[in-house]
């Protein structure tokens, strides 16, 4: 006699095995570029300018004393004059009604360059989003990215509070999953032994400061990241298909806001269990 219970028909494997709402993030950054490509020139231009993070615009809106120097600085090492007239004619623009328009510290991370641009996010954001909004849900998972993007764009503010070049891309948010992702993901699952075939293993802890720096494979991943970054800022590279160099401040001030930040959201969720 078989005293196997009846378990419930298994259906079909999906192909892509993300959380829904990291799949639901990529495709709202996924219409969103696709609006954009059908839209005129001049109206694209207008979403760029009111939704993208340009730090001179920032400045001039807290510092209004600073337009003249932001407008000097703009035809800084523009090589031809046209040009040069161009990014101050520019400038001029910017900061004749400065305004800082606060909602693009976290908007910008909607826009992206190009397809390639946001084909490598979308990659980085299935990898490292995934861990993180199984283990902690979709609000904290929302706040982590949200955190990242708005301290990422700071970060860019205070090293580069001049610039002209509108900050697009959703990677200091991606970079914020990276970093709380990093401090559990890249350790041995912990030795358990079920009761029941329903019984789960328990989750691995975050690992402190020490214990990741003592972790070989998250030192060699991270290691790896951080000259990437610090590499394609000093030479000012264009990466993963973005039209300018790569905002490497803004990802480590991304990634700083996603590693510290998640402890307060590991009590929280603790918290919440009992």
């Amino acid at each position: 006699m078989d005293a196997s219970p009846d378990l419930p028909h298994q259906g079909r494997v999906p192909v892509f095995n993300l959380p829904r709402v990291v799949t639901v993030s990529i495709a709202v950054l996924a219409v969103i570029h696709v609006v954009r490509t059908v839209l005129p020139d001049e109206l694209d231009l207008s979403v760029l300018l009111n939704l993208a993070f340009i730090p001179a615009r920032w400045t001039a809106a807290f510092d209004p004393a600073s337009a003249a120097e932001i407008v000097r600085a703009a035809g800084e090492g523009a090589g031809r004059p046209d040009i040069a007239t161009a990014r101050q004619d520019f400038a001029r623009y910017l900061v004749a009604e400065p305004s800082a328009m606060p909602w693009t510290g976290a908007t910008y991370a909607l826009l992206h360059g190009s397809w390639v641009h946001l084909i490598f996010n979308a990659v980085w954001l299935a990898v490292f989003g995934t861990p993180v909004a199984r283990r902690y849900g979709v609000l904290r998972y929302g706040l982590l990215a949200l955190a990242g993007v708005v301290v990422g764009a700071l970060v860019h503010l205070f090293v580069d509070p001049y610039s002209l070049m509108p900050l697009v891309g959703a990677s200091a948010g991606i970079s914020a999953l990276m970093a709380a992702a990093a401090r559990f993901v890249f350790q041995p699952p912990p030795s358990f032994v079920a009761g029941a075939p329903w019984q789960l293993p328990p989750r691995p802890t975050l690992q402190t400061i020490p214990e990741l720096l003592r972790n070989r494979p998250a030192v060699l991943f991270l290691g790896v990241w951080f000259i990437t970054n610090l590499l394609f800022g000093v030479l000012a590279l264009p990466l993963g298909g973005s039209e300018g160099p790569i905002a490497w401040d803004a990802h480590l001030g991304g990634f700083a806001a996603g590693f510290f930040l998640l402890p307060l959201m590991e009590r929280g969720a603790c918290h919440a269990r009992h």
